[in-house]
């Protein structure tokens, strides 16, 4: 849910962040679904596309689940 949030704002789509982080598209709504697990090499590729440190991102996913 913490990748969808900060590419949407953005303004991304998933396969403009896909491109950018050299993955696939589907990998990408998988990461976002939460039913693929990223690598920390792919979390780093995911948060420079995004403009972001990867601890962002680990820290909305912990937000989210701390809310759910």
């Amino acid at each position: 849910m913490a990748v969808k949030v900060k590419r949407v704002e953005c303004r991304l789509s998933q396969e403009q962040l896909a491109n950018g982080a050299d993955m696939a598209r589907s990998f990408i709504s998988r990461v976002e679904r939460g039913t693929a697990n990223p690598s920390v090499s792919s979390v780093m590729k995911i948060a420079a596309t995004l403009r972001c440190v990867p601890s962002e991102l680990w820290l909305r996913a912990e937000a989210y689940l701390e809310d759910k």
